[in-house]
């Protein structure tokens, strides 16, 4: 029987080298992997806005209503610290050098999902069948001709903390992290790309929130596909995946530490969601995420966690990424 995995890749590969534009959709272990041609995407009830690449025929107001609310009802610090702990247990056993741990953040809020897509300031958004929202700042990788580049993104702070850009871009810990991924991020392309360099290390990215701006540190990576690579995208994409930068390093063994310690399913959270235009290829990790579950809203966030991190600043940094990305929202009602 053929797997939905090799659906999947049978049909990525086929439509990138005859060059049908496609959408497609992939969850963090790569279980239920979903592609559509752009032609057939209303039919699936899926609606996308990536970096302009969209089956959106009307574009919504900028602004939220003014009356919305969005209230965050995050666990408990007490509750996050035995699986904070386990997993710096695991570091210092050298079982991994950084993990990312996320954890699932009940929200209320009067606005429905397809409202969150429409009002959200992204450049990667899906809205699918009403079962969740993604609004991603993150690339994960490009393809043009036969480039392909990467933008991890790693590090987190507060924009109103003073002189912040230069705070996070010398603190030992978030540096140490960066470059974890950056390598990881390097050596993963090396699996499908003949050369691969880092292009641009450590540079700013501001990211707008209904309740305060966050900087947030990416870098970009690039690297030269070979000559037969022929736009298969799906044995690419899958070779790739999980993106690097929401799991860790080295991937098996995180991964395994991911799943002891964070005590739930991510689904689609942390998947990959892109298209094909017929020429450029381009994906986003699936990060800022809102999803229903019986009929209650979870927002899934996390960080990297290293052997210098704190519990209290990791915590406080998974609960400022909750957020809904609205540039222009007036202040939501409490």
């Amino acid at each position: 029987m053929t797997s939905s995995k090799d659906i999947f890749r049978q049909n990525l590969n086929e439509w990138g080298r005859r060059r049908i534009p496609f959408v497609f959709l992939i969850d963090y272990l790569a279980e239920k992997p979903l592609a559509w041609q752009v032609a057939d995407a209303d039919a699936a009830m899926v609606r996308f806005d990536l970096n302009g690449f969209s089956n959106d025929a009307v574009k919504m107001p900028a602004e939220p209503p003014g009356s919305f609310y969005f209230h965050k009802k995050p666990q408990s610090l007490d509750d996050y610290l035995p699986k904070f702990n386990q997993v710096k247990a695991r570091l210092k056993a050298g079982d991994s050098f950084l993990v990312n741990l996320s954890q699932p953040t009940h929200i209320e809020t009067n606005l429905t999902l397809s409202e969150i897509y429409d009002y959200s300031d992204a450049p990667y958004r899906m809205w699918y069948r009403d079962q969740f929202v993604c609004f991603s700042p993150e690339i994960f990788i490009k393809i043009t001709g036969s480039r392909i580049s990467a933008f991890p993104m790693k590090g987190t702070i507060d924009a109103a903390i003073p002189d912040a850009a230069q705070v996070i871009l010398n603190d030992f810990k978030e540096a140490a992290e960066h470059a974890t991924i950056v390598d990881l991020i390097r050596n993963d392309l090396s699996m499908v790309a003949q050369k691969v360099w880092v292009e641009r290390y450590r540079y700013i990215d501001q990211l707008n929130t209904s309740e305060k701006t966050l900087l947030q540190v990416s870098s970009k990576i690039a690297g030269a596909l070979p000559d037969d690579f022929e736009r298969n995208f799906g044995d690419l994409l899958l070779r790739l995946l999980p993106a690097g930068s929401i799991t860790g390093a080295p991937k098996p063994s995180t991964m395994r530490i991911i799943r002891e310690a964070e005590g739930y399913e991510r689904g689609y959270y942390t998947g990959v969601m892109g298209y094909f235009d017929g020429e450029n290829f381009e994906s986003a990790v699936m990060i800022r995420f809102i999803e229903k579950e019986s009929e209650k809203l979870v927002f899934k966030s996390g960080g990297g966690i290293t052997a210098l991190s704190k519990a209290a600043d990791e915590y406080q940094e998974m609960i400022d990424k909750v957020y809904l990305p609205f540039r222009h929202a007036p202040h939501p009602v409490h």
